[in-house]
């Protein structure tokens, strides 16, 4: 049990505010003489548009305005801003992305139109009435296609479609380690494309005041201090003490939430042209065209080992695909961010990577959960499982041969490790996964025609996002005292968790404590959310805060209690003179603070304090995990029977917290790894997955109980000793189910499977590894008791959402 706030399971104080419905979400908001917005998108994947007519619009009642980029360009809105800094090959090339398209549409869902009226219903019945003339040009949505010659081009600026190439670690290191290498091993890898989904869809609104010329900017965002700056400087050019940007509750967020969309620059240019507020709110078929989306990319890697199966070298050669336009920090998922964990938590002395990033007739790509930390654990790992198949060699043993175990450990991109327990991790997982009886269920699967698998994988993430982040702490009138931190929640039990560590800090119970966040209005800066850095960035600064706090205090309390500031101490959330009784609690100085006469010279009034973390140094969360799967050979469905995660995120400030953001990030990784994937017609460039008819996450049935084990090595880089827990699970799922999945088929001689493993695609590959034999294999030898496994015959079309063409291909 721990001693004091921090490290005790609290139960988080935002559910029930949620559970009882007051939760106040931006669609909860209506601000007075508001008008609706909507937004007409593309219905074409790659189109010249030839002429608009909004005349029948304009013309319905209750129509207050209908935009397009004309409008915009006579007001001299700027382009979105890519933000992402990458130190690429040549200068990264950035096409410029308006608010509403001009000439040509480059997706589904590209927005052309602009209409607000006083309702929802009108404004979406007006746009109906708008009639554009396309003319319908080739489109390409795959990256490496992308880049071929003769592929269609999106922007005349860009030959070959190639944004960027992106080049890290010594490629002659690497090279000369293949020369002497006793194995390679390789391997072509699809890391598919997902939409994020939120439980909130997004929603803003716009209001402007034409006596001050500010604006103001309601939103579910989960960056607000950036997305002020970038609306500021390169789109609305005013100065940016004239937006303010906040949230009230975000319904999940997951990194989609991040980044300037069209649809802040349209309210907010449209309050100011019409003089009232406007509001939109997204409908959810209308988000998978328009919001980032995440992942996709090709991959081809090679492994290089010794004799004795050490890792030598690491080559990583990878196609991105950017989409149609270049997302805010889109860039960064595909070069910097893989580049900090490649090579996992293995000792590889040498690494090299190479992206060439592609333009496409897809929505753009930006940070997902994880954001590039996935895709470079997932081809480690997945070399490593196959290293140990192609070797003969047992994958939890190879991985112990070669996991880092003396810290600080530099790795082959020459990112320092600081600390961790990756040999431990792995140890522990072999106690806990019961191999020794798994022979046996092994055996009991077999003999109901079932196909039994065990995977492992381990896993590194990297914590920290942006660097620097602010904190402040400040004793309100009524007697709370609030936590202000640049950070954000949304949905991360931030409201618990910082007064747990201010309770520690300032001695004063958790419910004295109230948080206030995102809000340009009431911070001066601040890094918002991603990057699992709320606990390590955040958390610091308000530690630091903190700090001030006492030390203010100290300096206060002394001058009361008629004392040397150096014989104050405080503890408990009282100043004392050492030695005596004379003493003061913090919140009655708090308030004799406020008075100018009780302060020493040259002290402001106020115990208030601020502080910065200039923190530019990552944290290393790490785990091991196992997954145990069954498979229906004849229908390709498969059963996820047990999820075990042993894990490390340094100092726990609620376990209880944690393991949950662990479990929600699992089942976003394993909805990757099964069900999930974005499929667009290759020619035309519709959006086949268009909908959760079409497109499936995981639900509760799909997911045994998630076992979670926490250990904790603290890390020294913050005072905390925390690491970051947010992206973890579904940076280390992935590759766990499908080692299952492939440990499963490895008596059908199968070695390889793109995710999503959806039934429909286990199906064709079992069919086809059926076909190809010479004749049809028993199980006997491999899972203990004979069986004819019999070439499986189709699954109905009307089985599941998620055994689809459109889901599974």
């Amino acid at each position: 049990m721990a001693d004091g706030s921090i490290g005790r399971s609290l139960p988080r104080r935002e559910d029930e505010r949620f559970l009882r419905g007051r939760g106040r979400f931006v669609e909860d908001v209506d601000a007075p003489g508001q008008l609706h917005g909507y937004v007409l998108r593309s219905p074409h994947g790659h189109a010249a548009v030839e002429a608009i007519d909004a005349a029948a619009a304009r013309a319905i009642p209750g129509v207050r305005g209908v935009f397009t980029a004309a409008d915009l360009d006579g007001d001299g809105i700027g382009p979105l801003p890519c933000i992402a800094q990458v130190a690429t090959v040549a200068p990264m090339i950035v096409p410029m992305r308006f608010a509403l398209a001009r000439d040509r549409v480059r997706h589904v869902g590209d927005p052309l139109a602009f209409v607000v009226a006083d309702t929802r219903e009108t404004a979406r019945d007006a746009a109906e009435r708008i009639e554009i003339a396309y003319r319908p040009l080739a489109a390409v949505t795959d990256a490496a296609d992308a880049l071929e010659a003769g592929a269609p081009l999106l922007w005349d600026e860009t030959p070959g479609n190639l944004a960027y190439t992106f080049e890290r670690g010594e490629r002659g290191a690497v090279a000369a380690a293949f020369a002497k290498a006793a194995h390679v091993v390789e391997i072509a890898l699809v890391n598919n494309r997902l939409v994020v989904a939120p439980i909130e869809p997004r929603a803003a609104i716009g209001t402007y005041d034409a006596a001050s010329g500010g604006f103001d900017l309601l939103l579910t965002g989960q960056g607000v201090h950036s997305l002020r700056q970038q609306l500021a400087d390169a789109v609305l050019h005013i100065p940016r003490e004239r937006i303010r940007v906040h949230c009230p509750d975000v319904g999940g967020g997951f990194g989609v939430k991040n980044f300037l969309y069209p649809e802040w620059v349209l309210v907010l240019w449209a309050a100011r042209r019409l003089g009232r507020p406007v509001k939109w709110v997204a409908e959810r078929g209308e988000e998978f065209v328009s919001s980032a989306q995440g992942r996709d990319n090709r991959t081809h890697s090679r492994l290089a080992l010794d004799g004795d199966g050490r890792f030598l070298a690491l080559e990583v050669t990878t196609v991105a695909n950017l989409g149609a336009y270049l997302s805010t920090n889109g860039p960064g998922s595909s070069t910097n961010s893989p580049a900090s964990a490649m090579g996992g938590v293995y000792e590889i002395p040498a690494v090299s990577m190479r992206v060439r990033g592609a333009f496409t007739n897809t929505v753009p790509i930006d940070a997902y959960r994880g954001a590039g930390k996935p895709e470079a654990n997932y081809l480690t790992e997945r070399l490593v499982d196959l290293a140990a198949r192609r070797l003969g060699l047992d994958p939890l043993e190879l991985r112990r041969r070669n996991v880092v175990r003396d810290f600080p450990y530099r790795s082959g991109l020459g990112v320092t490790i600081d600390c961790g327990r990756f040999g431990a991790n792995l140890d522990d997982l072999a106690q806990a996964i019961g191999r020794d009886g798994f022979a046996a269920r092994r055996r009991d699967s077999a003999a109901r025609g079932r196909l039994r698998g065990l995977g492992i994988a381990c896993f590194l993430e990297t914590s920290r996002g942006t660097p620097t982040e602010r904190a402040a702490i400040r004793f309100a009138a009524d007697g709370m005292v609030d936590l202000v931190p640049g950070t954000q929640s949304n949905g991360q039990g931030h409201e618990t968790s910082y007064p747990q560590i201010a309770s520690d800090l300032l001695g004063l119970p958790t419910d004295s404590f109230r948080l206030v966040q995102a809000d340009t209005d009431v911070l001066a800066s601040g890094n918002g959310h991603g990057g699992a850095r709320s606990m390590h960035m955040g958390g610091t600064a308000l530690y630091l805060a903190g700090q001030a706090v006492i030390a203010k205090g100290r300096a206060v309390a002394a001058h009361l209690l008629q004392a040397e500031a150096g014989s104050v101490t405080f503890t408990g959330g009282r100043f004392t003179v050492a030695g005596t009784e004379r003493g003061i609690d913090l919140l009655a100085l708090a308030q004799a603070a406020t008075d100018p006469a009780s302060l020493p010279d040259g002290v402001s009034p106020g115990l208030d304090a601020e502080a910065v973390n200039p923190c530019d140094v990552f944290t290393f969360p790490s785990g091991a995990h196992a997954a145990e799967v069954e498979i229906d050979p004849d229908t390709g469905q498969v059963t996820l029977e047990r999820y075990l995660a042993i894990d490390d995120y340094g100092r726990l400030i609620n376990p209880m917290v944690t393991v949950g953001q662990v479990q929600g990030g699992l089942a976003q990784g394993i909805g990757q790894a099964m069900l999930e994937h974005t499929v667009y017609d290759p020619d035309s460039g519709q959006l086949l997955s268009g909908s959760l008819m079409d497109y499936a996450l995981p639900r509760a049935a799909d997911l045994p109980p998630l076992e979670v084990r926490l250990e904790q090595v603290p890390t020294q880089v913050n005072p905390l000793g925390v690491k970051g827990a947010g992206q973890a699970g579904c940076i280390g799922a992935p590759q766990t189910i499908v080692h299952a999945i492939l440990d499963a088929l490895a008596p059908l001689g199968i070695e390889h499977i793109d995710m999503p493993a959806t039934p429909e695609r286990l199906w064709r590959t079992i069919a086809a590894a059926l076909a190809a034999q010479p004749r049809r294999p028993t199980l006997g030898k491999s899972l203990g008791t004979a069986y004819p496994l019999r070439i499986p015959t189709p699954v109905s079309a009307n089985r599941r959402r998620s055994d689809s063409a459109l889901s599974g291909c």
